[in-house]
């Protein structure tokens, strides 16, 4: 779980009160980008994820709305609250995740490491337990 992070997104605000830009550039994210896909519509009520990867590393951001992002290593969980366009959750490989609570208008981003390969999805929890135990 020391490898998760919260990572300031640099926020460049408009003097003449136009708006925010936030700019992701290598040097904030400890991957090289692959694949950009994002969620939205997501009801309320409804949760993502429920699965970990074996190698891939992952960037999620709120860009609007809020949501929660529950983390497992197997041994402990820890709930993040997304809510803010510039700042950024890292998730490295190995963590099981699942993403809920979303609020209306919710868009999470999501920056990975690798296309997308199903062999690198861990999708039954108990099979993730017995996975990572054995290479911890």
């Amino acid at each position: 779980m020391e490898d998760i992070k919260l990572i300031d997104i640099p926020k460049i605000s408009d003097p003449d009160g136009r708006g925010n830009l936030s700019v992701i550039e290598k040097a904030i994210i400890p991957f090289e980008i692959k694949r950009v896909y994002y969620l939205y519509d997501v009801p309320s009520d409804s949760s993502r994820g429920g699965h970990a990867h074996i190698k891939l590393q992952q960037f999620l951001i709120a860009l609007s709305g809020s949501f929660d992002v529950v983390l497992d290593d197997g041994r402990e969980k820890q709930t993040i609250t997304l809510n803010r366009p510039n700042k950024g959750l890292y998730i490295p490989n190995g963590i099981w995740r699942e993403l809920d609570n979303f609020s209306a208008g919710a868009v999470c981003l999501s920056l990975v490491s690798d296309v997308y390969k199903e062999e690198d999805y861990i999708r039954e929890y108990n099979q993730f337990l017995t996975f990572f135990q054995n290479t911890k």
